[in-house]
C-alpha cells in the first residue's frame, strides 16, 4: 500500500524513491488525489536532497505518461522524428530557422514550443506575430503539416504531460524551480510525449542564460543527456553563449523578419549562423541523416542556398493559416512600431555587453515580453542593429535601434540599452559562441 506522505517522508530523509513510488505520486498529481501542499513538500524535499539518475528517468517517464504520447509510426514517415529545445535567451530565433532547414534535409520536426516569460523570448509568441498563424491546431492538422512539409511549430496542448503543468506551477510559487533534477523532468517529459527519436538540447551559458553559472549549465546539460538517453531517446546537448543577444535583433515581429532574412540569404548574422548550424548538424547526425558533422553542414548549406529551407518555412506558415506571401512581403503582414529611435553610445571605445538579461528586460519593458503569464504582448516592439560585444564605437553611434509604441517608452529603452553596455578603452576578449558538446 503506497502512501503519499510516506513517499514525501522517504525523500525528506534522503531516501531513494522506487519507480513504483514515483509513478504513484505523479499519477496523484494528474488525477488530483495528491494535494498542492504534498506536491510542494515533495518539490522541496527533491530540491534539497536531489534525485539520482534512475529516479530522474522514472520521474520523467511518469510525467510523460501522465497524458497523451504522440505516435508517428502509423504515418510511415521516411525519416527520423527530431527536435531541439533551448533553455531560452535573448534574440534566440534558432527554432524558426532550424525546423525548416532540418525538414529540407529529410528530418521531421514536430516542434512543441513555449511562450516567453521574464527576459527570455518564446518561440510561440514569435509565431503569434504572424497574422492568421494557428499555434494550437488540432492533432489531425498538426500531423498532416508534419507529414506534408516536414515541420510544424505549435504550442503545448493540454493533453501533453499534464502532470508537469500542475507540478511546475506549484514549484514556481514555492521556490523550487531551480532543481536540475526537476528541470530535467519538466523539459524531457514534454519532449518525450512528442514521440521523438532524437533531441538536441541547446543549453545557454552567460548573463542572459537561465542557469546562473557555467557549471550549473554543464550540470543541466549532462543531466538531460543522461536522462534522455536513459528514457530511450537519443539525446545530446550543446552549450552555447548567451552573454549577448544571439541575433542582433530581439522582439517578436522583428525576429520573424530576421528569420526570413536568414533563410532567404538576405542576411545571416555570424553568431546566429554558427549556433544554428551546430544544432542542425547534431540533429542530422543523431537522426542518421548524415554520417558526420561535415557532411551535415554541406547538406544544410545546400538546403539554404537552394531556397528549399525558406520554401519549407513559407509552406508551414500558410498550412497553419498564415499569409502565403509572408516571405516575399513581410511589410504587408508584420506589425511595425511607430517610433524607431537610436540608442547612442555616450562615449567612444569598445562596447562590451555588461548584462544580456538587461537587454531582454528592455524588450519586456517596451511591451515585447511578459512579466506575468497573463500579460499580452506588443508584437511590433523590440531592438534591432544591436552592437556586438567588443565592437568599436564612436560617441553618438547607435548601440541599437529601439522600436517602440510611444516616444516615452522609446526613451526609457534607450537608457536601459546604454546601461546594458560598458564602453571601455580596451576590448574584452570575445567569448566563444559554442563552449562544448555533451554526448552520451
Amino acid at each position: 500500500m503506497l502512501l503519499t506522505q510516506e513517499i514525501i517522508r522517504k525523500k525528506r530523509d534522503k531516501g531513494v524513491l522506487s519507480a513504483e513510488e514515483i509513478q504513484f505520486f505523479v499519477r496523484g498529481i494528474t488525477d488530483g488525489s495528491v494535494s498542492e501542499g504534498q506536491i510542494a513538500a515533495l518539490g522541496m524535499a527533491v530540491y534539497f536532497n536531489d534525485m539520482n539518475m534512475d529516479e530522474r528517468v522514472a520521474f520523467t517517464l511518469a510525467m510523460r505518461d501522465s497524458g497523451q504520447v504522440l505516435d508517428w509510426r502509423s504515418l510511415n514517415l521516411p525519416g527520423p522524428i527530431v527536435d531541439k529545445h533551448s533553455t531560452g535567451g535573448v534574440g534566440d530565433v534558432v527554432s524558426l530557422l532550424l525546423g525548416p532547414m532540418v525538414a529540407a534535409c529529410g528530418g521531421y520536426v514536430p516542434m512543441i514550443s513555449g511562450r516567453g516569460l521574464g527576459h527570455t523570448g518564446g518561440t510561440l509568441d514569435k509565431f503569434d506575430a504572424i497574422p492568421g498563424y494557428c499555434t494550437v491546431p488540432d492533432n489531425e492538422l498538426f500531423r498532416k503539416v508534419v507529414q506534408d512539409i516536414g515541420v510544424a511549430i505549435i504550442g503545448q496542448t493540454a493533453q501533453l504531460a499534464p502532470a508537469d503543468k500542475r507540478f511546475y506551477s506549484i514549484r514556481d510559487v514555492t521556490a523550487t524551480v531551480e532543481s536540475v533534477a526537476m528541470i530535467t523532468g519538466s523539459i524531457l517529459s514534454k519532449k518525450l510525449s512528442a514521440g521523438l527519436d532524437a533531441l538536441v538540447m541547446d543549453v545557454k551559458v552567460g548573463t542572459g542564460a537561465f542557469m546562473p553559472t557555467y557549471d550549473k549549465s554543464v550540470e543541466l546539460a549532462e543531466s538531460i543527456v543522461a536522462v534522455g538517453n536513459g528514457a530511450g531517446m537519443q539525446t545530446s546537448a550543446i552549450l552555447t553563449d548567451m552573454n549577448e543577444s544571439l541575433a542582433p535583433y530581439a522582439g517578436n515581429a522583428l525576429e520573424v523578419r530576421g528569420a526570413m532574412d536568414y533563410l532567404t540569404g538576405r542576411s545571416r548574422p555570424a553568431r546566429l549562423h554558427e549556433v544554428t548550424l551546430a544544432l542542425c548538424a547534431e540533429m542530422l547526425v543523431l537522426g542518421g541523416l548524415a554520417a558526420s558533422e561535415e557532411e551535415a553542414r554541406v547538406k544544410l548549406m545546400a538546403a539554404l542556398d537552394s531556397g528549399e529551407a525558406a520554401e519549407r518555412f513559407a509552406r508551414m506558415v500558410s498550412a497553419l493559416g498564415g499569409p502565403a506571401d509572408l516571405v516575399e512581403h513581410p511589410d504587408k503582414h508584420l506589425e511595425q512600431a511607430p517610433f524607431i529611435v537610436p540608442a547612442p553610445a555616450l562615449s567612444a571605445g569598445f562596447a562590451n555587453v555588461r548584462d544580456c538579461r538587461a537587454i531582454g528586460l528592455a524588450v519586456v519593458a517596451l511591451g515585447g515580453g511578459r512579466r506575468r503569464p497573463t500579460d499580452s504582448i506588443d508584437f511590433a516592439v523590440g531592438l534591432t542593429d544591436l552592437v556586438h560585444h567588443g565592437e568599436q564605437v564612436a560617441v553618438g553611434q547607435p548601440l541599437a535601434m529601439v522600436h517602440a509604441r510611444t516616444e516615452a517608452a522609446a526613451q526609457q529603452a534607450v537608457r536601459e540599452i546604454q546601461d546594458a553596455y560598458d564602453i571601455s578603452a580596451v576590448a574584452l576578449a570575445a567569448k566563444p559562441v559554442i563552449y562544448r558538446t555533451i554526448r552520451p
